[in-house]
């Protein structure tokens, strides 16, 4: 079993991450991508006042239609400091050693690989792999990680949040199951 862990804040998740996690499927040849959404990362801040489980609900929501597609909420459910290292073991437990983990993350992350928690390991218990993100070129690769180039989507969490905080429409950056979710709920007003 090839198995991506893909995770992130998703606050909210958009057509970006979708699109990521769609072609890392296709060009990895993974089985399934598990999206992770973090309760509180360690390399930056949750913005807004949205609760965990109203990401964890944006993502079931974004990914229902693809059988390919999980969420997990490991992360969230421990309630502290996410580290990619203790989501890594905990699914190296689940899924045992016969399954090969792909841990993927965007460029943007790139320059302070070495400044995470027990990245080592995390090259050891997984397949570290980087894709290119709008602005952040691909270069420097260390050598233990790979990488995949995707279809370039100009599209963040912190641009949609500013749209809506300044009223201004999301359709078609988030998959409209997530906009009307985000429009009923009046997220990040």
């Amino acid at each position: 079993m090839r198995i991506g862990v893909l995770g992130g804040t998703f606050n909210p998740i958009h057509i970006g991450h979708l699109i990521l996690a769609n072609e890392a499927l296709s060009k990895l040849k993974l089985d399934k991508v598990i999206f992770v959404p973090s309760y509180m990362p360690p390399h930056k801040n949750v913005e807004g006042d949205i609760k965990p489980g109203d990401r964890i609900k944006m993502v079931e929501l974004a990914i229902e239609d693809n059988p390919a597609f999980e969420v997990s909420n490991f992360e969230i459910g421990r309630k502290k400091t996410s580290y990619s290292i203790d989501t890594l073991k905990e699914f190296r437990a689940k899924h045992g050693e016969d399954a090969q983990l792909y841990f993927i993350t965007g460029s943007d992350l790139l320059k302070d690989l070495f400044s995470w928690k027990n990245v080592n390991d995390i090259f050891k218990i997984s397949k570290f792999v980087v894709a290119n993100r709008p602005g952040y070129p691909v270069t420097d690769v260390p050598k233990e990680v790979e990488t995949v180039v995707i279809t370039p989507i100009e599209v963040s969490s912190e641009d949609i949040r500013k749209r809506l905080s300044a009223g201004k429409s999301i359709r078609y950056l988030v998959p409209e199951k997530v906009r009307n979710y985000i429009a009923d709920r009046k997220l990040y007003k």
